[in-house]
């Protein structure tokens, strides 16, 4: 029985694939995959007789056309997006049409480029007393956002902010973060996080669009705001001596 599956293929490292999307690309007869934003050597995991179809240059209209098709040959498809096709995938669209056209689909996440770069630093970007709240988000682009996810808002909570798709436009997000957080709050950005060519700093939000332009930076970039780049001594009460829980009784 044919199935399409949507499968995350993670920030880029072979190693961080879910075992279920490892298994999905083995037993795939079509592979339809973005090749901009995907390295060749997780294409390459599908068997030698996998049709292996490249979107770059593709509309939504012509992707769903060859979903569809090769559903109606039977075909097991794996359509492979970067990172989590949860955050910033499209997939919204392409499920609609699916369904539309009675074609149920499965969705496999991915590791995000957001999880890869906080664990690649080494850090958490949820501490006690500095923020509880990470924000996934993007600047205002092409595709526009709704009025109030404005970026002033979202950086007014001074949370660990971290933005998507958004290198292009680092001088106008940059002039709105600082503010509301410090000019020596650290951001991180990752290029490519995970890739044998990855550019990973952290660095003062005052030098954040300065960086970026002297990297040439303008897309496949994230960056991360956030006060828990600045590793101290906050502590969470769960593991303290003096906290007790259903686990640990007083």
């Amino acid at each position: 029985m044919s199935q399409i599956s949507i499968v995350g293929a993670g920030p880029g490292a072979l190693d961080l694939l879910t075992i279920r999307a490892h298994q999905r690309l083995k037993t795939a007869d079509v592979l339809v995959w973005t090749d901009s934003l995907i390295p060749e050597q997780i294409a390459n995991l599908v068997s030698d007789d996998c049709e292996k179809i490249k979107t770059s240059s593709l509309t939504l209209e012509g992707i769903l056309q060859i979903l569809i098709k090769k559903y109606k040959e039977g075909k097991n498809i794996v359509r492979l997006h970067d990172g989590d096709p949860c955050l910033y995938g499209a997939i919204s669209e392409q499920i609609c049409r699916l369904n539309d056209a009675g074609i149920q689909i499965e969705i496999i996440p991915g590791v995000s480029a957001y999880q890869a770069t906080a664990a690649n630093i080494g850090v958490e970007l949820t501490i006690p007393d500095l923020t509880q709240t990470i924000i996934l988000s993007r600047a205002d682009g092409r595709t526009g956002k709704p009025k109030n996810e404005n970026l002033h808002k979202l950086a007014s909570i001074q949370s660990s902010l971290c933005l998507y798709l958004s290198a292009r436009h680092v001088e106008e997000v940059q002039s709105i973060l600082i503010k509301y957080y410090p000019l020596d709050t650290p951001v991180a950005i990752a290029h490519r996080i995970t890739w044998p060519d990855e550019w990973l700093r952290v660095i003062p939000l005052s030098e954040m669009a300065k960086t970026s332009k002297e990297k040439k930076l303008i897309r496949t970039t994230l960056y991360i705001i956030s006060p828990t780049l600045k590793i101290g001594k906050n502590r969470s009460k769960l593991y303290s001596p003096s906290h007790s829980h259903l686990f640990r009784p007083s």
